[in-house]
């Protein structure tokens, strides 16, 4: 018996997608390719992406469907091959189409309280009456989901004009992703900057954040792939840059302010968040003692001429705050409350006049030479 594509076609329409319940002829998996060089068959089966789950499945169910309606001396295995469809760029003008502002938070290096002050200050600026969303964009360390005390939320996916969006965990009026919702909590996250870096396009792209006044961006600490991904895949409005006051911090983050107001980024930043500025005693309010020395991040931001948004005090309330998800902008009466409300103030200030004075940031394209 002679074989011919035709066979070939018919006995895969008999291949059913274990998730889409659909024959894959139907679903257009096939490639117009397929070759018949006496009993040898070869043809090439398309999908979306290279590390789909049900790629070793379909191939070995289309194995046996050819032995089974072609003929059993049929040479089909290790003949059928994978290509992946071309993935169509999200324009950029369409992912955050209902986002007003997206502002990174970002610091030099780890341990000065970043993602703390992300948190505070998003509650804050809801507790003003804005539209908030938070992104932990720290794909290595993600923290938000402690912040909020919301380790245990699952994000479910809903329909938006026929894709599937993801749904924000909402909590104080903020909506936030991390990927830390989709890893256990005891799991550490070893992946390849590509996995990472795809991991932010996806919350980015895919998170339903609806109509939002200010988005914010966890950043990881330093200078990365994750920092260019963002810069290549959103317009900033412009980046808030925190750090503690010693030298060893500073110079750090002189290096983060350097690589947003760099020629080939170019991205506003909107000022210096100094945290940790000075110890306060609970049963001493008034006290301050500056044990990581007085003035370094005012002493900066003089220097290279941004504006310093807040200072932030050690308060032992601050971290017992973290720890149970309770963030201190919660409490506008506390010493951190009121800094946190006057750094939201700060912010949203720093924003309008950016607005005003600077057109649009546009998205970065890196070109290699």
């Amino acid at each position: 018996m002679s074989f011919y594509p035709q066979l070939v076609t018919d006995a895969l329409k008999h291949v059913i997608h274990p998730a889409k319940e659909k024959d894959i002829v139907s679903l257009g998996m096939v490639e117009d390719d397929i070759r018949i060089d006496g009993k040898r068959i070869s043809f090439s089966l398309k999908f979306d992406r290279a590390n789909d789950p049900f790629v070793s499945a379909i191939k070995k169910a289309s194995v046996h469907a050819i032995k089974k309606y072609v003929g059993e001396d049929a040479e089909i295995e290790g003949n059928i091959f994978v290509k992946i469809n071309p993935r169509a760029p999200i324009p950029e003008q369409k992912m955050l189409a209902g986002v007003k502002n997206v502002i990174a938070v970002a610091s030099g290096k780890g341990g000065v309280g970043k993602s703390t002050v992300a948190s505070n200050l998003a509650v804050a600026l809801a507790n003003l009456g804005y539209k908030v969303g938070l992104l932990d964009a720290d794909v290595f360390g993600p923290s938000i989901p402690k912040m909020f005390q919301t380790e245990d939320a699952r994000p479910v996916l809903r329909k938006v004009d026929g894709k599937d969006k993801i749904v924000p965990v909402e909590k104080y009026g903020v909506k936030n992703l991390s990927i830390g919702y989709f890893v256990e909590a005891n799991d550490a996250l070893v992946w390849r900057g590509a996995m990472a870096t795809g991991a932010i396009k996806q919350l980015i792209g895919d998170g339903d954040w609806g109509e939002l006044d200010y988005l914010l961006l966890d950043l990881p600490p330093g200078t990365s792939d994750i920092h260019l991904t963002v810069v290549q895949t959103i317009s900033l409005t412009g980046a808030v840059v925190v750090s503690t006051p010693q030298d060893v911090a500073l110079a750090d983050a002189r290096k983060g302010i350097s690589m947003f107001t760099g020629e080939k980024i170019n991205v506003p930043v909107l000022g210096l968040v100094e945290n940790m500025a000075w110890f306060t005693p609970a049963e001493l309010p008034d006290n301050k003692y500056y044990i990581f020395g007085e003035g370094g991040c005012k002493r900066l931001a003089e220097e290279l001429n941004v504006e310093l948004l807040g200072q932030i005090p050690i308060v032992q309330s601050i971290r017992e705050g973290g720890d149970k998800g309770e963030p201190s902008a919660l409490n506008p009466d506390s010493v951190t409350g009121r800094a946190f409300a006057e750094l939201g103030e700060a912010v949203v200030k720093a924003v309008e006049k950016r607005n005003q004075d600077l057109p649009p940031t546009k998205v970065v394209e890196i070109t290699r030479k």
